[in-house]
């Protein structure tokens, strides 16, 4: 896992929010793209060095413990597949793995 995401930029879908660790863009009026960065943080300050993969890990454990608790406690997710959301040609869809759409 050589690809380092230190922040996100995706043609067609404007950045939202950027915070310490996650960049959300706006996909429509009530839907936003969420997109684990790499990025590490501490004591509220980014740190210049990012953890390669540590997107695709966060992305991975949230997603399990949203689908493993989803009968017990509904959740943000939506259902709809990442990638249908952004251009073929924005590059973005060699992120997958480190976003999830939300409501």
């Amino acid at each position: 896992m050589s690809d380092v995401l230190y922040e996100s930029n995706i043609d067609g879908l404007p950045l939202a929010f950027r915070g310490k660790v996650r960049d959300i863009s706006a996909v429509d009026d009530d839907k936003l793209l969420v997109i684990q960065t790499d990025r590490l943080s501490a004591f509220d300050v980014v740190l210049p060095t990012p953890i390669p993969g540590k997107g695709h890990v966060l992305t991975a454990l949230s997603l399990f413990w949203f689908r493993k608790l989803a009968h017990v406690i509904p959740n943000h997710l939506t259902g709809i597949e990442p990638e249908s959301v952004v251009s073929r040609t924005s590059g973005a869809r060699s992120r997958a793995g480190r976003w999830s759409c939300d409501a």
